[in-house]
């Protein structure tokens, strides 16, 4: 609770006025009611006779806490946007700075109090708002000290966009360094920093490394929930998931192999026979587009190892030898087109 909360909590109680207390401290109402509206702190000398006045002690009248709750952070930041909504900005801006020197080790505090004042700043164009970024600054460098990873996250990125406002670039790709080298935000910020600085060759390879990885993670999420779908036995689900598996791999160019290959599964588990030699065939036939991706404008300044015949070879006899599994694919063998799709490799 902040001092100024403190201060009008223990007077109500007391059913004392401003003007009351005022006249027994030897101050001004007003000075009172900037008390406690969090716009002034009392002077040091005051201290002692408002904890008299109110019969507390110093350490209530302060507030002094080993750490603030989440909770009463977040009341803090509600009060914070009620006040920027309905006072002036100086105003806030003094009461915010009082506020974080009370709680000077609430890294949360301190970086969403300053989140907030700077989003207000930049989105209603304060005037001569460059007046507060050495505070706006330093309260978010401040979180880089926190011992939670995502605070410190948190702040880095928050300090990012303060020198992309800026156009400092170089200055806010130091702060790229907080996150992880795989980690798909941190790329997006790096890919961004390259377009701004004319480095050009990088910004799109990343971006494709993007769009790459972006398609297997997507794939394995498809994958997953087909999985959960076959265990429950639904059917239609998992033929829709494989529907989107398909669309996947043709939105992202990785080649027709890759795009018929997802309904092999299910084909073979409904025992449809025509869909399953359907998919067989154009696997068979279209092995070589499984690095198809390589070949794809998209991902035309990405480096690929390229597959040589052997390779293609192997894939194609592993492939051979799974569809002659008379267990798995029983519901075939009375088929000639079957008999004659595995036979002809096998010669």
């Amino acid at each position: 609770m902040h001092i100024g909360e403190v201060i009008r909590k223990y007077r109500k109680d007391q059913n004392m006025t401003q003007e009351g207390m005022a006249v027994r401290l030897g101050v001004t109402a007003p000075a009172v009611n900037k008390w406690e509206k969090g716009n002034s702190l009392p002077d040091i000398t005051l201290l002692s006779p408002i904890a008299r006045l109110l019969d507390i002690s110093l350490d209530e009248l302060l507030s002094h806490k080993q750490a603030l709750s989440e909770e009463e952070a977040n009341r803090l930041l509600m009060e914070a946007e009620e006040k920027l909504k309905t006072e002036g900005i100086d105003d806030v801006f003094e009461w915010m700075k009082a506020c974080l020197s009370t709680y000077p080790n609430s890294y949360y505090l301190i970086l969403w109090m300053a989140s907030i004042f700077d989003s207000h700043r930049q989105m209603d164009k304060v005037q001569e708002a460059e007046r507060y970024d050495d505070y706006v600054l330093n309260c978010y460098t401040r979180v880089l000290e926190s011992e939670s990873e995502t605070l410190r996250l948190a702040a880095a990125e928050a300090l990012y966009y303060f020198y992309i406002q800026k156009q400092a670039y170089n200055q806010a790709e130091e702060y790229l360094a907080y996150f992880s080298k795989e980690n798909p935000e941190r790329k997006q910020k790096q890919a961004f920093i390259y377009r701004k600085t004319g480095r050009e060759e990088e910004a799109n390879q990343m971006f494709e490394e993007l769009l790459y990885s972006g398609y297997r993670s997507l794939s394995m999420s498809f994958q997953g929930i087909y999985s959960m779908a076959l265990e429950e036995g639904d059917y239609k689900k998992a033929q829709w998931m494989v529907e989107k598996t398909q669309s996947l791999a043709k939105l992202f160019e990785f080649g027709e192999y890759h795009e018929v290959s997802a309904g092999l599964e299910i084909a073979q588990l409904e025992k449809n026979v025509e869909k399953t030699l359907y998919i067989m065939e154009r696997m068979l036939t279209n092995i070589e587009s499984i690095a198809g991706f390589s070949k794809s404008p998209l991902y035309a300044h990405m480096k690929f190892s390229t597959p040589d015949e052997n390779y293609y070879n192997e894939v194609r006899e592993g492939l051979l030898e799974a569809f002659r599994d008379e267990e798995t694919f029983a519901y075939l063998k009375d088929d000639k087109r079957w008999r004659e799709l595995v036979g002809y490799a096998r010669n």
